[in-house]
C-alpha cells in the first residue's frame, strides 16, 4: 500500500527548497548510503522536485524507516513526484583504489549527473548531506543532518538506501553464510563470525575487514 503523497507546504524540511524556489532554482538534494559496511559499494542518490511541490508524506532519515515494505512504498512515491531523480554507486574495487571518501564524491558525482541530465539548462543548487564534499567537482552547500531537516535529502537517501539493499539481498542468494539479507553488508557479530569461519568475498572491502580477519 503505497503512503498519502503529500505532506503540508509549511513542513520546515521544505525551508529550503522554498528557498530555492523563491529565487527560481531547483534544489537537487543528494545523499549517500553505505559508508560503513564491510561489504558492498557505497550509494547514492539525488532527487529534485518541482517548484512549490508539498512533498511526499513518510519521508525522513532512512535510518528510522525499519520496515522494507514502508521504504519501498515510499521510494515509489518519491520516483513518482520527482522531477528528476539519480543514481551512482562506487564499487568495492573503487573504494580500494581510491579511499571511501574518494569513492563517496565519485558515487554523488554519479548520480548529480544523472539527475542533471533530466533537467536541462535550469538553474540548480546542490545540497548535500553533511559537510561538504571537495573531490566533487561541482558548486554545492552542505547541509548537517540534511537527511533529517531537508525533505529532499531525505528522499535521496531512501532512493539510494531502498537499491544498495536489493543488491545486497541478490548477493546474499550467493554468499548465504554471511546474513546480508539481513545486515546488508554491516559489521554485524554474525557477519563478522562468518568472514573469521568463511574468509573474504570479491564483494568484500579488505580495508574495512582487517580489525575482522587479524
Amino acid at each position: 500500500m503505497h503512503p498519502p503523497s503529500r505532506l503540508t507546504t509549511n513542513d520546515q524540511r521544505l525551508a529550503r527548497e522554498r528557498d530555492c524556489w523563491s529565487s527560481n532554482r531547483l534544489l537537487i538534494g543528494v545523499d549517500e548510503v553505505g559508508r560503513g559496511p564491510l561489504a558492498g559499494p557505497v550509494v547514492a542518490g539525488a532527487v529534485v522536485f518541482p517548484q512549490g511541490h508539498p512533498g511526499v508524506l513518510g519521508v525522513r532519515d532512512s535510518k528510522l524507516i525499519k520496515r522494507q515494505a514502508e521504504r519501498e512504498a515510499i521510494a515509489r512515491a518519491v520516483r513518482t513526484e520527482a522531477l528528476a531523480w539519480g543514481l551512482g554507486a562506487a564499487s568495492v574495487r573503487e573504494i580500494a583504489t581510491l579511499n571511501i571518501r574518494r569513492a563517496t564524491a565519485l558515487a554523488m558525482k554519479r548520480a548529480i549527473a544523472r539527475c542533471r541530465q533530466q533537467l536541462g539548462t535550469a538553474e540548480v543548487l546542490v545540497l548535500v548531506d553533511g559537510l561538504p564534499v571537495p573531490e566533487l567537482g561541482t558548486v554545492h552547500e552542505a547541509l548537517v543532518k540534511g537527511d533529517a531537516n531537508c525533505h529532499t535529502i531525505g528522499a535521496a537517501a531512501i532512493l539510494a538506501k531502498v537499491v544498495r539493499d536489493r543488491l545486497m539481498h541478490r548477493l546474499a542468494m550467493r554468499h548465504d553464510a554471511y546474513g546480508w539479507e539481513s545486515n546488508v553488508g554491516y559489521g554485524s557479530t554474525g557477519h563478522m563470525a562468518a568472514i573469521r569461519a568463511h574468509g573474504l568475498t570479491a564483494h568484500h572491502r579488505e580495508q574495512f575487514c582487517r580489525g575482522v580477519t587479524g
